[in-house]
């Protein structure tokens, strides 16, 4: 249960299918430095990864916290360092979300044909396990009437994949009345030892099925759409899709089916 329910967290930030409800003006606001809501709907991460399948999204937790410089926002936890009319930027530690998608793989027989024999052998294999790894970077905020930015660099300090990412995202908020659309477009770029970890495939590995394999670094690049209707002050609908681009380098492994990812999530959803 707690694997099933630590998937589902890392695949939410993946997606990063958060409440996106438009906020209805009042004349008194109360500020709260918590932010909870809950989604109950339907949604689906496709699985890029050979004999493996998509993971179903039921329910989505929103829960943060921000304090006068800490905050934990859906998993991450950070250090504000600088908050200003230009820009916030903030000393973040995470966990890293490629993980999720070796959570749903299977160990099944396969079947093939050696050096073009006319008898098959049927052999098990399994898509080879890989560690969650807690990572540290700076991010940066900045938005302005043109839109919202995000910058962020992540290095892996827990010693599981020892590599880095780079990672950028613009989005545009629209917001008419009770409606919200927010779409969003970004790129990341992943360090060889990231990659080659996650993707690629070891001698201790490799089988008659596997050939060993050394991913290098690559650049993915996503698009997101987001839409919220606000129903009340506490309840609203919420939609989110999002396509990921894998590069060349992860899409070549042998452990890899697909190199695009899609995923979406369509709910109810309420916020306290």
């Amino acid at each position: 249960m707690f694997r099933r329910l630590t998937q589902l967290a890392l695949l939410l930030l993946a997606l990063d299918a958060t409440l996106c409800l438009a906020e209805e003006e009042t004349e008194e606001v109360t500020e709260s430095r918590w932010r909870l809501g809950v989604a109950l709907g339907y949604g689906v991460r496709s699985n890029p990864l050979v004999q493996s399948d998509d993971i179903p999204i039921i329910v989505d937790l929103d829960i943060a916290w921000f304090g006068d410089r800490w905050f934990f926002d859906n998993g991450d936890l950070g250090l504000t360092f600088a908050d200003n009319d230009a820009m916030t930027a903030s000393l973040v530690a995470r966990v890293n979300s490629d993980r999720v998608f070796f959570g749903n793989t299977d160990t099944r027989f396969v079947v093939f044909d050696l050096a073009g024999m006319p008898l098959a052998e049927a052999v098990e294999f399994e898509v080879p396990d890989r560690d969650y790894a807690v990572e540290l970077g700076v991010e940066m905020l900045t938005d302005g009437p043109w839109g919202a930015l995000q910058l962020s660099a992540f290095h892996d300090v827990s010693g599981t994949h020892e590599g880095f990412e780079l990672y950028a995202n613009y989005s545009y908020g629209w917001r008419d009345q009770r409606l919200y659309i927010e779409p969003s477009i970004g790129v990341s770029y992943n360090s060889a030892d990231l990659h080659n970890y996650y993707w690629g495939v070891t001698d201790d590995e490799a089988s008659v099925v596997v050939a060993p394999y050394e991913a290098e670094a690559g650049l993915n690049w996503h698009a997101r759409l987001k839409v919220g209707y606000l129903l009340s002050r506490h309840w609203g609908l919420s939609l989110v899709a999002e396509y990921e681009r894998i590069n060349d380098e992860a899409a070549a492994s042998p452990i890899v089916k697909e190199r695009d990812v899609l995923g979406y999530f369509a709910g109810v959803v309420y916020r306290f």
